[in-house]
Formats: C-alpha cells, sequence, structure tokens
C-alpha cells in the first residue's frame, strides 16, 4: 500500500449527454497540499462532490484514507471534512446554532470547547449568536470553514476557501490553513480559482480541462514548463489553447 490519502482510478461522471469528468487517475500523497486548476466547466467541483461521495462516479474507483468510498464511506467520515462557500447552512439557526449540529454530527467531544477555539482562530465572534441567513458573503465562508475543521480533519477537502474574503482575511486564512497542515500534519485538496493562493499554498497542481487532467507538478515546475512567471498566466494559456502543449 502506498502512503496516499487519495486514490482516483479511471474516474468518468456523465449527466446524461455531458461527461463532466473523463477518465481521470490521480493519487495524493499524506501531508501534502494539492490543488485542482481549471475553468469553469473542467470538473474540478464535480470532482470534489464524487470524492465526498455526494455524487456516484459513472465508472471507476475512488479511495480516502485507504477506504473505497462507492461502498464503505461510512467508516472514514469523521476523519474528513470539507468547506465551500456554495453550499448554505441552515438559515434560521445561529453560527452557534449550526456549528454546534455538525460538532454532535461529527462526533466532536467537548464541543463548547471547539467552538471557543474556532471562535478565537477565526474571529468569529462578532456573529457567532447571528442566524447564519443575516451573514455577508465573505461572513459565511469564515463559517464553512470553521464547519470543515471542527472535527480536526485528516483530510480535508475545499472549494473556494478564500472565496468573498477581503485580501486581508483571505491571507489570514491562508496562513490559518497551511499552520493547520503543518501541525496536524493533515492533507488538504483545494479547488481555487485564485492563482496566488495557489502559488503560495500548493505543493501540488493538478491541472483540468474539459474533465480531463492535461498537466501536473509544483507551482514551480507548471511556471518552468510553460515558460511563464505567474500561474495566472499559465491558466490562461491552458485554457484558451486546448489543443496545444506546453511552450
Amino acid at each position: 500500500m502506498s502512503d496516499s490519502v487519495i486514490e482516483v482510478v479511471d474516474v468518468s461522471k456523465r449527466f446524461e449527454d455531458v461527461l463532466a469528468v473523463d477518465h481521470v487517475s490521480f493519487s495524493v500523497e499524506r501531508g501534502a497540499v494539492c490543488a485542482l486548476l481549471g475553468g469553469n466547466g473542467a470538473g474540478k467541483t464535480t470532482l470534489l462532490s464524487m470524492l465526498l461521495g455526494l455524487l456516484l462516479p459513472t465508472s471507476g474507483q475512488i479511495s480516502l484514507l485507504g477506504t473505497d468510498m462507492l461502498r464503505q464511506r461510512y467508516r472514514v467520515l469523521e476523519r474528513i471534512n470539507f468547506s465551500s462557500p456554495y453550499v448554505d447552512l441552515p438559515q434560521r439557526l445561529t453560527v452557534r446554532e449550526n456549528l454546534t449540529v455538525y460538532a454532535r454530527l461529527y462526533g466532536v467531544r467537548k464541543t463548547g470547547q471547539r467552538l471557543g477555539e474556532l471562535e478565537d482562530q477565526l474571529e468569529l465572534g462578532a456573529f457567532m449568536g447571528r442566524p447564519y441567513g443575516t451573514l455577508s458573503a465573505g461572513q459565511r465562508t469564515r463559517v464553512a470553514l470553521a464547519k470543515s475543521l471542527l472535527n480536526r480533519p485528516e483530510l480535508l477537502l475545499l472549494d473556494e476557501p478564500t472565496a468573498s474574503l477581503d485580501p486581508d482575511t483571505a491571507d489570514t486564512i491562508r496562513r490559518f490553513l497551511r499552520d493547520y497542515q503543518r501541525q496536524s500534519g493533515a492533507s488538504l485538496l483545494m479547488a481555487s480559482h485564485n492563482m496566488l493562493e495557489v502559488e503560495r499554498m500548493c505543493d501540488d497542481v493538478i491541472v483540468l480541462r474539459r474533465g480531463e487532467i492535461v498537466d501536473r507538478g509544483s507551482p514551480a515546475a507548471l511556471l518552468a514548463r510553460y515558460g511563464r512567471k505567474t500561474l495566472e498566466e499559465v491558466f490562461i494559456d491552458v485554457a484558451r489553447a486546448p489543443e496545444r502543449g506546453p511552450t
């Protein structure tokens, strides 16, 4: 057995006439911070949803933490978590009530203590008592991150983790996530359109286009391969030249 926390083998997902993910295979090693990079419709969110078991693949195999997610996902649910600003929590419950419910679902012990830690770390104190539905987009993003960290996951899946955050708060969140990864040894897989975020946080980048993996490497390796100075330029090369390889 390898030391991979994610194993994706020949996975495809078809929605009627649309092939959203096309025979994708990759692994992510324990302790890595890996990014899924690609334009809208590249298959990033579909792939994350299949990793979580929210969508079933049309074909292929998915394993997280050594467990077959198609047949035995319940065995690892307490060891993984995810964050997405596009998944709402119950609107009428306060932030504290929402986080308490999720803490119990994940079997978190000493719930009050854990909520207090995250309240301080993510600066949630000003709105812990407010209904979730009254929060701004940036505040909801921070609450989603808090939810994702309740159970101190070994594997954390992140969809646009700093969406709607101002530059200062986004930088604080990035540093917090990187510190969490270093201190806990957790593995992170994130989808992001923020190229600076990917350059700063990630050891490894998987480039998707039209549901296929078209390239992979460290940020430095991709910059060298495409002869570019920033990942944004690499992103544009991939998006605008579908039939052309690296220059």
